[in-house]
C-alpha cells in the first residue's frame, strides 16, 4: 500500500514534469520564432512536434530548422511522455490504493465490538481521541472532512460523512459500540445524533458536548448519559488553578500522565465479587490491595471518604487511588475474576 509520503512524492514528480514541459514549450516556440515563424505558427509547430501527431511542418526547411526540430523531439517528447506516465501512475494507483484501503478499513470496523465512536474531530475531538486511545480503547472517528485513517501514534479508522446520517453511524458500528462521544460543534447535531444512537443501541453509553448551558438538559433528555460543557469545565479548571494550583496540578498528573506511578480508576462490584455484602473495614481493601478508596457511587449519590462500617453492595462503583498493580488487585476482588 502506498503511503501518503509516496503519494506526495508522485505529485511532486508530476509538478516537476509539468514545469519542464512548460519550459520546453516556451523554448520551442522562441526557437521557431527565431527561425522565422510567426508566434502562433511557432507555438503550433512546437505542440505538434512534442506530441508527435504527424501534421505537416510549417516554415522553410533548412539545416538549422531540422537540427532544432530533432532536438525538440528528443527532449520535448521524452518530457511529455514522462509527465503523462507519472500522472497516469499517480491517479490510477491512488484510486486503487484508496479503494483497497477503504475496503480493509470497513472490514476492520465490522470486526469491532465494544469500541468507542467519536463524532467530530475538531480541537475538542482530537484531545478526546488522544486520551481514549492512550487508555487502550479502540476508536472509530466519524467526520465530514478527514482522510480514511488518522495516523500518528495510533492508526485510527475514519468513517467519512455526516454523523447525523443514520447510515454513517451504522457504518461506524453503532449497533456494536459500547460508547458514543459527541464532540460536534453544533448542539442541535449532538442532540439529533444522541436521539438516533439511543434508538439504535439502547445500551450504549453516550457522552455529549454542550456548547451552551441551555443544551445540557435537552441532551440529557435525548438520552446522553453525561453532558460536558468545555467552556464551563475550562473556566472552573482555571479558577481552581488560582485557588488550589498544587492540588489541580496533582490531579492533572494522576489523570493524564501515563508515566505517573499513582492513578485513579473505578470498578463496579459484581454479583459474584467477594466484596459484595461486606463492610469496608471487614473487606480490608487497603490491607489486601494497597489501594485507597476515595468514594463509593451508589445509584446517583457519591459517598465520599467512606468509613469502615459501610457495607458494599452489588452495583456499587468504587473510585480508588493506587499504583497499577494495586488497582489490578482491587479489580480482581471487585469483579470476582
Amino acid at each position: 500500500m502506498r503511503s501518503p509520503e509516496g503519494d506526495s512524492v508522485s505529485w511532486t514528480r508530476f509538478r516537476a514534469g509539468m514545469g519542464v514541459l512548460g519550459l520546453v514549450l516556451v523554448l520551442g516556440t522562441v526557437g521557431y520564432i527565431l527561425l522565422g515563424l510567426p508566434w502562433l505558427d511557432a507555438l503550433y509547430q512546437t505542440v505538434i512536434t512534442i506530441s508527435t501527431v504527424g501534421y505537416r511542418e510549417l516554415g522553410t526547411f533548412g539545416t538549422r530548422y531540422q537540427v532544432f526540430t530533432i532536438l525538440l523531439i528528443l527532449f520535448g517528447t521524452g518530457t511529455a511522455l514522462y509527465t503523462l506516465g507519472v500522472l497516469i501512475d499517480t491517479m490510477f494507483e491512488a484510486r486503487i490504493t484508496g479503494h483497497f484501503r477503504r475496503r480493509r478499513m470497513k472490514r476492520g470496523i465490522d470486526r469491532l465490538s465494544g469500541h468507542v465512536i467519536l463524532c467530530g474531530y475538531g480541537q475538542v475531538g482530537q484531545a478526546i481521541c488522544e486520551e481514549i486511545t492512550r487508555s487502550g480503547r479502540r476508536v472509530v472517528i466519524v467526520d465530514r472532512s478527514l482522510p480514511d485513517r488518522v495516523g500518528g501514534s495510533f492508526d485510527i479508522p475514519v468513517v467519512k460523512g455526516d454523523a447525523t446520517d443514520d447510515a454513517i453511524l451504522l457504518r461506524a458500528g453503532l449497533d456494536r459500540a459500547a460508547t458514543l462521544v459527541l464532540a460536534l460543534d453544533s448542539d442541535v447535531d449532538n442532540l439529533f445524533v444522541a436521539l438516533t444512537a439511543r434508538s439504535f443501541n439502547p445500551e450504549i453509553f453516550i457522552v455529549a458536548r454542550a456548547n451552551h448551558r441551555a443544551a445540557i438538559s435537552k441532551l440529557q433528555q435525548a438520552g446522553a448519559d453525561r453532558v460536558v460543557n468545555p467552556h464551563q469545565i475550562g473556566g472552573a479548571h482555571m479558577a481552581a488553578l488560582v485557588a488550589q494550583p498544587e492540588v489541580v496540578d496533582f490531579l492533572d498528573v494522576v489523570m493524564q500522565d501515563g508515566r505517573f506511578e499513582v492513578r485513579m480508576e473505578h470498578f463496579e462490584i459484581a454479583s459474584d465479587s467477594q466484596l459484595a455484602g461486606r463492610a469496608l473495614g471487614e473487606a480490608g481493601i487497603r490491607r489486601r490491595t494497597g489501594s485507597t478508596i476515595l468514594a463509593i457511587r451508589r445509584d446517583e449519590t457519591f459517598l465520599t471518604n467512606p468509613d469502615g462500617q459501610l457495607v458494599l453492595e452489588t452495583g456499587d462503583i468504587i473510585i480508588a487511588l493506587g499504583t497499577e498493580d494495586d488497582l489490578r488487585e482491587l479489580q480482581a476482588h471487585a469483579t470476582g475474576t
